[in-house]
């Protein structure tokens, strides 16, 4: 499923209880920083896998403030992104290199 955007991310997490999000951080009317935190209030259970073109060290810094599992930039999408989910999933945290 996904969402259009953070809020509507914070009410399919608290509806679904999903074992892992991936959230981008620049989403409309609630960013993935946000949104994040919330949700791990809403469902602490559910990982956050962040993949987004930010790269900046202040935004991913404030991404595993949010208690996220892993950050992966989106230009290693299509070849990190099966293992970031495994790991994350296996209860790893990650940062891939190119973030």
């Amino acid at each position: 499923m996904e969402a259009l955007d953070g809020l509507e991310a914070v009410e399919f997490a608290q509806i679904l209880h999903p074992d892992l999000i991936l959230l981008d951080v620049g989403l409309p009317k609630l960013d993935g920083i946000e949104a994040a935190r919330r949700i791990r209030k809403l469902v602490p259970q559910t990982k956050i896998l962040f993949v987004s073109h930010e790269l900046s060290v202040e935004v991913v810094q404030a991404a595993f403030s949010a208690d996220a599992s892993g950050y992966v930039a989106k230009m290693d999408v299509g070849d990190e992104v099966t293992t970031a989910v495994e790991a994350v999933l296996r209860g790893e945290r990650l940062l891939r290199p190119g973030a």
